[in-house]
C-alpha cells in the first residue's frame, strides 16, 4: 500500500508565495517521478511541473519563472516553491508520484486573492 500526502496550501495574496510538500511512503521501491497537476473549477486537471528521479524538470508555460520543483530522492519527498503567485493559480494541488504504478495524493488547496 502507498501513502501520498501533500501540505502547505492555503490562501495567499497576488504575488505571494507558498511551498507544497508531498510524501509518498509505503510500498514504494523505485520512483521514477514525482510531479503537481493542479485543478481549478470547471476546469480539467493540467500537470504543472515534474522532475524525474534523476533530476530532469519540466514546467508548464503558465508556471514556468515562478514556480521552482525540487526532491529529495532519499525521503521520497517532492516539492514546490510557488512565487509571483496569480489569482489564475487558485486551485486543488495534486501530488502525482510514478513508480510502475501511478499515486496521487488527497489534494489540497491553493487560494490566491487580495
Amino acid at each position: 500500500q502507498v501513502q501520498v500526502v501533500e501540505s502547505g496550501g492555503g490562501l495567499v495574496q497576488p504575488g505571494g508565495s507558498l511551498r507544497l510538500s508531498c510524501a509518498a511512503s509505503g510500498s514504494i521501491f523505485s520512483i521514477n517521478a514525482m510531479g503537481w497537476f493542479r485543478q481549478a473549477p470547471g476546469k480539467p486537471r493540467e500537470l504543472a511541473a515534474r522532475i524525474t528521479s534523476g533530476g530532469m524538470t519540466y514546467y508548464a508555460d503558465s508556471v514556468k519563472g515562478r514556480f521552482t520543483i525540487s526532491r529529495d530522492n532519499a525521503k521520497n519527498t517532492v516539492y514546490l516553491q510557488m512565487d509571483s503567485l496569480k489569482p489564475e493559480d487558485t486551485a486543488v494541488y495534486y501530488c502525482h508520484v510514478q513508480s510502475g504504478a501511478n499515486f496521487w495524493g488527497q489534494g489540497t488547496q491553493v487560494t490566491v486573492s487580495s
